[in-house]
């Protein structure tokens, strides 16, 4: 053996009884080792997401900030978008059996009694100062102008029906269920997500692009709606369009899909294939996605290798917004909205959006007043007091709904 491997006899005798006791083998190195710097980060997504927001927010929303960001990091509250294509009427009550109420009902309700409360005020005021004939004109008068203010058009796409249960209620709903036809009977989804589809007002035959759609939550509201005379649904990601397929299949019947025009062009360039055309449209764009940025790794746009793409978010949104400002009609409305508290992705793109409509494109745009929206919609959502342009939907923890900032624009 000594003389085979050119070593003395105790060395032999060692390798044929194994090493000494106590004594363990030295490991081999592996040829390849993980490059942990490479392949995964130090910090996570979501502890940066939320450093950044520290750092801005606490700046932006000064006091505010501390019971935001603890709703931001507690599970998220839903609303269920009642299906009208539904055959079973049986949800309603089942959802009314455990304390759920129609929020968009509700806020009807507070808008038809307000209107209301205006006209007699009105009306016993002229009453007093002239004849019968004048009163009797000024009451046709007080009636139209009641049916035009804002609180009263705010009711008017009542069609819709989602339930919430009440502050500091977290009950879950239950998973949908389909119907006798194959359909489900509601879509969960954060109630918060339906207020730009309310401030759209869609009117009977309206033409309607939703030039962000998927995954489709916004576009399956606009349907339930009945109003739309054509839905143009349109995003550019093919793999979020699939996903918009797949609901449109889930909750509309296949005659009402046959009205609905489901593309993937990129959004920006919409104006160049349908300007002018549309009655209503609206511009979900992308966006931090706040909650999801602080609560899951997958797919946030905190990851490093997206830093770019997060900075140059408002020029996206803006160029997004003012695609959907010249694919509107004069007379047209456009809504803008993003689940973001950023005022530099929610205030500064509108800005920004009028006064290149006025200064490049000669088109007068005018921001209209949302405030009504925080009077019919207190009881379930917490508005931000101090919104420039707009309304935001705050996030907290006895409203955990949002956050949801949106802006109706109409073209002169």
């Amino acid at each position: 053996m000594a003389a085979v491997c050119g070593r003395g006899p105790v060395a032999a005798a060692l390798l044929r009884r194994g090493p000494a006791p106590g004594l363990r083998p030295v490991p081999r190195r592996y040829r390849y080792k993980e490059k942990w710097a490479a392949t995964a980060p130090r910090i996570p997504c979501t502890r940066l997401a939320l450093h950044h927001f520290d750092m801005s927010y606490s700046l932006q929303l000064k006091d505010l900030w501390p019971s935001i960001r603890a709703g931001l990091l507690c599970e998220q509250k839903y609303g269920a978008l009642l299906n009208n294509f539904c055959a079973d009427d049986y949800v309603t009550q089942e959802l009314e059996l455990m304390n759920a109420t129609d929020f968009v009902s509700e806020g009807s309700k507070k808008a038809q009694q307000g209107a209301a409360a205006e006209e007699v005020r009105r009306e016993e005021s002229r009453s007093q100062e002239g004849s019968r004939k004048v009163r009797t004109v000024m009451q046709t008068e007080t009636v139209a102008q009641a049916e035009m203010s804002p609180t009263l058009r705010a009711s008017i796409s009542s069609n819709i029906k989602c339930y919430t249960y009440p502050r500091g209620d977290i009950t879950r709903f239950r998973p949908a269920r389909q119907d006798s036809l194959g359909l489900l009977d509601y879509y969960l989804m954060d109630a918060a997500s339906l207020l730009p589809v309310l401030a759209l007002n869609v009117q009977r035959g309206d033409l309607v692009l939703d030039l962000c759609a998927a995954p489709g939550g916004k576009t399956l509201a606009l349907l339930q709606t009945g109003l739309c005379g054509h839905l143009a649904a349109n995003d550019i990601s093919i793999s979020r369009t699939k996903r918009l397929y797949s609901i449109l299949n889930s909750y509309i019947p296949k005659d009402i899909r046959e009205t609905v025009s489901v593309t993937s062009y990129d959004g920006r360039d919409w104006d160049q294939l349908e300007g002018d055309t549309f009655h209503k449209v609206l511009v979900d764009v992308p966006c931090t996605t706040d909650r999801h940025s602080v609560m899951e790794e997958e797919n946030n746009i905190f990851h490093k290798r997206r830093t770019k793409e997060r900075q140059m978010l408002p020029m996206l949104q803006l160029q997004l917004l003012m695609a959907g400002i010249l694919a509107t009609k004069p007379g047209g409305e456009v809504v803008y909205s993003t689940c973001s508290l950023s005022s530099l992705q929610n205030e500064c793109v509108i800005e920004r959006a009028v006064d290149i409509a006025e200064t490049q494109f000669n088109i007068s745009v005018h921001v209209e007043d949302l405030s009504h929206f925080r009077m019919l919609f207190q009881d379930t959502f917490s508005f931000f007091s101090d919104c420039r342009l707009g309304e935001l939907v705050l996030p907290h923890l006895t409203a955990n709904f949002g956050p949801m900032y949106f802006c109706k624009l109409r073209r002169v």
